[in-house]
């Protein structure tokens, strides 16, 4: 299946709610495939709002119209549509250039020097090339050799790993 294709079925849709789709995953299974429709808002003067639970009904909802209509999808699956989130996955070459010096973990189709998983900053974007460094070494790659990308959230950034108390000691009754 061409996600790909599918994402600009759903760009249309998405204008009229004021949303756009980030980029669409398929898992196919024997049972029950898996179609997650990821959501994002547009920039606004250098501003983007969140995504809301009222925002993935809506597209959920015409999603739901769509796939029924045109047969898109053949057999069971389950519709998923939802923000990024922290780990926010990243599907086109454009939406890593915005992500320069964030690290990131990538799943490569083949290879690259050895290995297919890799995790650390992203250097550099020129086109479709991506320069990469893990683990010490610098990793050079098109954008079509990824799989599956996520950025690695910094919790400690975020305010999510919890801090040391500062001051006397602490006491139990």
């Amino acid at each position: 299946m061409d996600t790909q294709a599918l994402a600009r079925r759903f760009d249309p849709i998405l204008a009229d709610l004021g949303l756009e789709c980030l980029g669409v995953d398929f898992a196919p299974s024997q049972g029950q495939s898996t179609l997650r429709v990821y959501l994002e808002c547009p920039e606004i003067e250098g501003v983007r709002r969140e995504v809301t639970i009222d925002d993935c009904e809506a597209a959920s909802r015409e999603f739901s119209a769509l796939l029924d209509v045109e047969d898109l999808i053949p057999g069971h699956y389950v519709l998923e549509v939802s923000s990024p989130g922290i780990d926010r996955p990243l599907f086109t070459a454009e939406q890593f250039a915005r992500q320069i010096g964030q690290e990131i973990k990538i799943l490569l189709k083949m290879p690259v020097e050895g290995r297919r998983r890799l995790r650390g900053r992203l250097v550099s974007v020129d086109g479709e090339k991506l320069v990469f460094e893990a683990d010490g070494k610098s990793f050079e790659f098109e954008h079509d050799q990824v799989e599956s990308a996520r950025i690695v959230p910094d919790w400690v950034a975020l305010g999510y790993v919890p801090q040391p108390k500062r001051g006397g000691k602490s006491s139990t009754k």
